[in-house]
């Protein structure tokens, strides 16, 4: 992780169902749905100038610390985070 990303100031907007991120004034998102302790992970979206930059990874990190912290589960239901999970084996006692 770089410098750079880690400078990246990732909220939780529980509000939205979101993990959050304004880079460059563009919203970059991480959504999910929290059902019986389950975070479901449905849907990343980075906008396409910001793309190749680690953001989603770092939003996809920032929910699974939030669901450690919290005693929750993660269900991966969109392809990146499904993708995050193989590469991020620290997570799989996370995912059912």
């Amino acid at each position: 992780m770089t410098e750079r990303n880690d400078a990246i100031d990732v909220r939780h907007n529980v509000a939205a169902s979101r993990f959050e991120a304004t880079v460059d004034g563009l919203l970059c998102r991480a959504d999910y749905r929290l059902d019986d302790g389950v975070l479901r992970m449905h849907h990343t979206e980075i906008p396409a100038p910001l793309e190749g930059r680690g953001i989603a990874g770092r939003l996809v990190r920032e929910a699974f610390r939030y669901a450690e912290a919290n005693g929750l589960k993660v269900l991966p239901q969109c392809s990146y985070v499904a993708a995050y999970v193989r590469r991020h084996p620290e997570v799989q006692h996370l995912v059912t």
